[in-house]
């Protein structure tokens, strides 16, 4: 009985243990994170290749940075200006010493007097920007977008939940000279559960709106690699897919291979430089657009305040007791509170006390003084006294009701006056 008890609590307690363990497990693991370049304050060109020879290493090697300079500042000239690179200006190596801000090896074979590199320069913004022909060294960028990289090996999707080579690619990828404003996510924190392959093919626009105002972005853009390995550190193929919206639009793709395991970083970051180009291109075309599905609905319109409609002023009349004396006929007092409610002046006639073989008591709202509520009463055919104060008396000196007085009687319309009949003129006698 113990045991059937406290079984079922048990259970719970361990079921809630293992899904607190996972999703710790998801949260806290060390397997991810990679933080993204700040690459606001430089601006950078890479690729550069240079093969050098002099009397010593060390020598070969100098002579091959400045020779990187000297190509990277046109190379990048070039760029800004979508212009050919032989019109870019020469400047002298002491110019370009003050505004190369590093010198960055993606490849290099040093011999006793040779030096092969493939190096990438990266220029000051701010001192290269006035012989760039660039204000401040700025360039258009398109609204902030969060950026979901995805790539999908061996049949699973993953996007920062581990480390990935596609996901490092854009992590080092400097992006202060692409028009493109990048959002970047790290993996850290609660990245992996908001930003994921999955969140990408959810079509509720709900969601979608809390995770882009989450990381201060305005669109989203999802960079996808299919990677396609043929063994373990062998060649390698990569198919690239850029995506845009919230469904998934296709801006455009391309394949890229290597022939050994090691080349995939290198794959990926020529992917990345080859993905820019085609956000950039899409942005210039004007198909970055943000889907208006997005925005928040707009409210539903404010009721239209009616305007209270002005009541006229009334004039509030003064208020009379009217005794009417029946006599025992029922008649006379219909016919008294006819009279009330029909006669001019009056606003309102509220019977008190009905008496019909007696006296009856009538509440009268009269525009006017009691002199002349007893003068209008009068003129109906009743008897009229007053007694003082607001009390006015009526009684029929007949016993039965007065008549009421005959109705105007409407007089003709005279006819329109005739102007007098002319006259034919006589002729007049002609004088000799």
């Amino acid at each position: 009985m113990f045991a059937r008890r406290f079984a079922l609590p048990i259970a719970l307690l361990l079921a809630i243990a293992g899904i607190g363990g996972a999703l710790y497990a998801q949260l806290e693991t060390g397997d991810r994170g990679i933080l993204p370049l700040d690459s606001s304050g430089t601006l950078e060109i890479g690729g550069i290749h240079v093969d050098v020879g002099a009397a010593d290493a060390n020598s070969a090697r100098y002579a091959g940075w400045r020779i990187a300079q000297r190509q990277g500042f046109k190379a990048l000239w070039a760029k800004m200006h979508n212009a050919p690179v032989e019109q870019a200006p020469n400047l002298p190596d002491s110019t370009l010493d003050d505004i190369v801000s590093s010198i960055n090896v993606e490849r290099e074979q040093i011999g006793p007097n040779r030096y092969i590199a493939d190096l990438g320069v990266l220029f000051d913004r701010a001192r290269a920007a006035p012989f760039l022909g660039v204000e401040g060294g700025e360039v258009r960028r398109s609204a902030p977008m969060l950026l979901i990289p995805i790539t999908v090996s061996g049949g699973t999707e993953t996007s920062v939940e581990l480390r990935n080579a596609w996901q490092r690619a854009w992590a080092q990828f400097r992006t202060s000279q692409s028009p493109i404003d990048y959002v970047r996510i790290s993996g850290l924190g609660v990245d992996p559960m908001l930003v994921n392959a999955a969140q990408t093919d959810r079509p509720g626009r709900g969601w979608w709106r809390n995770i882009i105002d989450l990381y201060g972005a305005a669109d989203v853009l999802v960079a996808e690699v299919q990677l396609q390995r043929l063994y373990p550190g062998g060649p390698a193929k990569a198919t690239f897919v850029a995506r845009h919206g919230p469904d998934n639009e296709i801006v455009g793709g391309f394949t890229l291979t290597t022939q050994k395991g090691d080349g995939v970083p290198a794959m990926m970051a020529e992917g990345v430089r080859r993905m820019d180009e085609l956000f950039s291109t899409a942005l210039a075309a004007g198909r970055l657009t943000r889907d208006s599905s997005l925005n928040l609905p707009e409210p539903p319109p404010l009721p239209v305040e009616e305007k209270p409609i002005e009541a006229k002023p009334t004039t509030v009349g003064n208020a009379y007791q009217v005794q009417i004396s029946s006599g025992g006929d029922v008649n006379v007092y219909n016919f008294a509170m006819a009279h009330l409610r029909t006669m001019g002046g009056i606003a309102s006639a509220t019977p008190q006390l009905i008496n019909p073989t007696g006296v009856s008591y009538v509440l009268v709202t009269y525009q006017g003084s009691i002199a002349q509520l007893a003068g209008a009463l009068g003129g109906r055919g009743w008897t009229v006294s007053t007694t003082g104060g607001n009390v006015v008396q009526i009684r029929s000196t007949s016993g039965k009701p007065p008549p009421l007085p005959p109705p105007p009687v409407a007089q003709p319309a005279k006819p329109p006056a005739q102007p007098p009949a002319q006259q034919p003129a006589q002729p007049q006698a002609r004088q000799q």
